[in-house]
């Protein structure tokens, strides 16, 4: 009973709640463009079953506290940087990361060719949910790791995580179809996910880019590419005014006269 009449309890709890769905933004994103790949009626069930992979692993890692603070213990050395079981995580993660953003950079690039090319071998509903569960690995062990330092009670970590991913589950919908039906919009994510991925392989060498910077950079980078859109809105929304020839009697003349109306 004192947890839940202690204030820290409550601050510990909604900041770290904050802190999850900030560090999820990027999970969603790349949840949503594995999705798409899929029909539409499995999309939904796809981002469902991501996140619900991603609440469970999240959960596992943290009732294995003791597992997950071993993974920083080094293991070997690689050009003077210490590699340790989370490094290796990351590195792998990193990897996919930057293969995934690529691939798909350069499919949008190629237009339909290689949109033709990708049509042979078509996302899979089980391939999808593996490749999530991959990533989940990465982003939940970041995510944990987090948590851990900024919360002394476990309950109190498993409360943040389910909350965060609920927003998320409600979130990922609209945030999918905001980023599929905006091809630029998609094209920065898919930037903003390589960009994590190297942030992720460059963490592991102890060389890592402050995340709040990469943040900042995301979040000024959407609010520019919102502008846009705004204004491609509402130049679609006035519309010039065309003039078309319309033929009218002249009875004078006895034939038609043109002159140019507004349409």
């Amino acid at each position: 009973m004192d947890l839940l009449t202690n204030p820290d309890t409550w601050i510990a709890l909604l900041t770290l709640t904050l802190l999850e769905i900030v560090l999820g933004i990027d999970n969603i994103v790349f949840i949503s463009i594995l999705a798409s790949k899929l029909p539409k009626s499995d999309q939904a069930k796809a981002r469902n079953v991501g996140l619900g992979v991603a609440l469970v692993m999240r959960i596992l890692l943290l009732l294995s506290i003791s597992w997950v603070i071993g993974l920083t213990g080094t293991l070997f050395e690689v050009l003077g940087a210490e590699i340790s079981g989370r490094d290796m995580i990351l590195i792998g993660g990193g990897l996919f990361l930057i293969w995934k953003s690529t691939f798909e950079i350069h499919e949008k690039l190629e237009g339909e060719e290689a949109s033709e090319t990708a049509g042979k071998a078509a996302a899979t509903f089980a391939a999808t949910i593996v490749q999530i569960g991959l990533l989940d690995i990465v982003f939940s062990l970041d995510s944990v790791i987090t948590a851990v330092g900024m919360a002394d009670e476990i309950l109190v970590m498993i409360a943040a995580i389910i909350i965060a991913i609920g927003v998320m589950v409600l979130s990922a919908k609209s945030i999918s179809e905001f980023v599929n039906d905006h091809p630029t919009v998609k094209m920065l994510a898919l930037s903003f996910l390589l960009l994590i991925g190297v942030s992720l392989v460059a963490e592991a060498f102890e060389a890592g880019i402050d995340k709040a910077y990469i943040y900042f950079a995301m979040g000024f980078s959407i609010f520019v590419e919102l502008l846009n859109l705004r204004m491609k809105s509402r130049r679609k929304g006035s519309k010039p005014v065309e003039l078309r020839p319309t033929y009218l009697k002249d009875p004078e003349a006895g034939g038609a006269v043109g002159r140019l109306i507004d349409s």
